[in-house]
């Protein structure tokens, strides 16, 4: 992965999020503030049919009443995901007997090497409340466009090994599957806790 390129394209999408904030909040509680990127009601509810990394076919239902913490990645990154999911893994770790209805999903944008396997060992690595997710390219090109992912592959050198630059936000959905944050690895892990913690007290 190119580490230039995809805090970039994080930024213009969390650019894009910070855009909208003013449709955003309808129906929630006036006096919360948000230290990360309250994007409530503009992009779509939790929605995908994709395959665990126990092999078992899952849909957003799977995580209805679950806080979900959705990013898309791949295993052989380099640098930015394995950040990513070691902060999301210190702030569940924080949240304490409170994550326990926290889940992030690790969604793979290299099904051609991510196998189940695979994935389980990865995303366990860092935490039990991590799962991965894999799929045909026709389902994850059906999730990846829902949340406006972007992601594309590099040339394979002589080994056949390739980098993919992809978006690194994160995407926050409440247990109702509906999106309430957008995050990314430059947000301080103060400020995905205190939000968690929020969103976790508002959903209760």
């Amino acid at each position: 992965m190119s580490s230039t390129q995809v805090p970039s394209r994080a930024r213009r999408l969390l650019l894009l999020a910070a855009l909208a904030l003013p449709l955003a909040g309808c129906g929630h509680k006036s006096d919360q503030t948000w230290q990360l990127n309250n994007i409530t009601g503009v992009m779509p509810d939790l929605q995908f049919n994709l395959t665990n990394d126990l092999g078992q076919k899952v849909t957003a239902e799977n995580y209805k009443g679950k806080i979900v913490l959705l990013y898309f990645g791949y295993t052989h990154c380099p640098d930015v995901c394995p950040t990513t999911m070691q902060l999301m893994a210190n702030v569940v770790q924080q949240l304490g007997p409170e994550a326990k209805d926290v889940r992030i999903l690790f969604v793979s944008v290299d099904p051609k090497r991510d196998s189940n396997t695979i994935l389980k060992a990865y995303t366990q690595a860092f935490s039990p409340n991590a799962i991965g997710l894999t799929g045909t390219m026709k389902e994850i090109d059906a999730i990846t466009r829902r949340y406006r992912v972007a992601f594309s592959y590099g040339k394979p050198d002589a080994q056949g090994n390739y980098v993919v630059d992809h978006s690194a936000g994160v995407y926050i959905f409440g247990p109702n599957g509906r999106i309430r944050l957008l995050a990314s690895d430059t947000n301080p892990p103060t400020a995905w806790v205190h939000d968690l913690k929020q969103l976790i007290a508002d959903e209760a």
